[in-house]
This record gives C-alpha cells, structure tokens and sequence, in this order.
C-alpha cells in the first residue's frame, strides 16, 4: 500500500482511509470481525505494526534525507526543491505540496533538516 508513497503529499483523508484498509487486513490477518469489538490497539500490538501514517513519515523524511545527499545537480533537485517564482496564484487554499509536508514532518517530530544526511538516524 506504500509503494511510492514518501513522494505523496499526504492529505488527513488519505491517511484514513489507508488506516481503514490496513485495518481491515490486519483484522482478517487475526481472525477478527467487527463483531468482536477488539479494539485497533489491541490487534496492532498483537501483529506488531506501525500505524500507516508513522510509516508514512518514516517513508517520506527518508526520502528527504536522500534529496537532501545528493549533488545540488542532480535532476531531483531541480524538480522538487525549486520554485517558481512571479506565478499567479488561483482562487481558494493552495494545493499541500510535498515540501509542505515534509516541513511539517520534522516539525512534528522534532528533527532538524541536519539530522536528516545522517543515513543512520532515519533508517536509510
């Protein structure tokens, strides 16, 4: 269900629906039904997952921190971390960009854009 997913500006939407299917396997994967009334908790720490969205995180500030490595020539770093400026903005809320989301990850857990070249901190 992630494949591809550290380049996804994920959306609250997306992230639940993603929950609601990945609990739905790991109910099946149990042997559980609604009916049981088990709670999420419960079956995630009996399967020893992750929820989806620490998952997703982990996923895109990797990613990031492969970005963040590579020569500033390098094709990556032209389509995902340069702006194009003087463009005129439509009506309504801009659209997340994944710069957007990035930033709000490292804010959520506390990590500087430093830590994310060392391959060891985020899992690399």
């Amino acid at each position: 269900m992630l494949y591809s997913a550290e380049c996804w500006p994920t959306k609250r939407r997306l992230v639940q629906q993603l929950t609601v299917a990945e609990m739905r396997m790991l109910w099946w994967f149990c042997g559980h039904t609604r009916r049981d009334r088990v709670r999420n908790e419960v079956i995630r720490e009996k399967v020893g997952v992750a929820s989806i969205e620490e998952k997703f995180t982990q996923h895109r500030l990797r990613w990031f921190g492969h970005i963040q490595r590579r020569p500033p020539e390098a094709p990556v770093h032209s389509g995902v971390l340069k702006r194009v400026g003087k463009v005129k903005m439509g009506r309504g809320r801009p659209k997340l960009t994944w710069d957007e989301s990035v930033k709000r990850d490292l804010k959520d857990w506390n990590i500087s854009e430093e830590v994310a070249l060392d391959r060891g901190a985020l899992g690399d």
